[in-house]
Formats: structure tokens, C-alpha cells, sequence
């Protein structure tokens, strides 16, 4: 059995050409929005922390999603404005 790629179907991912300040805005935006994202939700955390009276059970809810967006926040956010900058995937078939 012959292994295929993605390079052996064409049409598999069609790309569009999309001017560079396009590229460059969205790149922008996601710092932006991913520096919002983790200075806002560490806030959130923070004071969740040091507060006894913020320690209810339906903030423990709000609480896990703060954690959870602010992992997104640190994690995708330089992935993609990265990406944005180079105007391709750069981290391989793997990554």
C-alpha cells in the first residue's frame, strides 16, 4: 500500500491569494485580542486568588473559564500572529 499526502490530492486545501496587508491586519488584531485575552482572564484569576469572597461555588464556573481562555490566550495567540507575519503555515507537516 502506497501512503498518499495531502500534495498527491489536488484541490485537497485551495488557497486564495490574499493581499499582505491583509495578512498583516489579522495579524494585528490576534495580538491584540491575545493580549487582551491574557492580561484580562490572568486579572480575573488573580483576583479570584486573593479574594475569600470571590470563592463561591458559581464563580468556581466563571473561574474555569477564565484558566481555560487564558491557555488559549498564551498558546495560540503567538502561534497565529507568527503565521500571520511569515503569510504561511511555518512549522512544518507536523506541527
Amino acid at each position: 500500500p502506497q501512503k498518499m499526502t495531502v500534495q498527491d490530492v489536488p484541490g485537497a486545501f485551495p488557497t486564495v491569494d490574499v493581499p499582505d496587508h491583509a495578512h498583516y491586519t489579522i495579524g494585528v488584531v490576534i495580538l491584540i485580542v491575545g493580549i487582551t485575552g491574557t492580561l484580562g482572564n490572568f486579572l480575573v484569576i488573580y483576583a479570584f486568588c486573593r479574594s475569600r469572597s470571590l470563592q463561591t461555588p458559581a464563580n468556581t464556573f466563571i473561574i474555569n473559564l477564565a484558566i481555560s481562555d487564558f491557555l488559549m490566550s498564551i498558546t495560540q495567540s503567538p502561534v497565529f500572529f507568527t503565521n500571520s507575519l511569515h503569510k504561511r503555515w511555518i512549522f512544518g507537516e507536523k506541527g
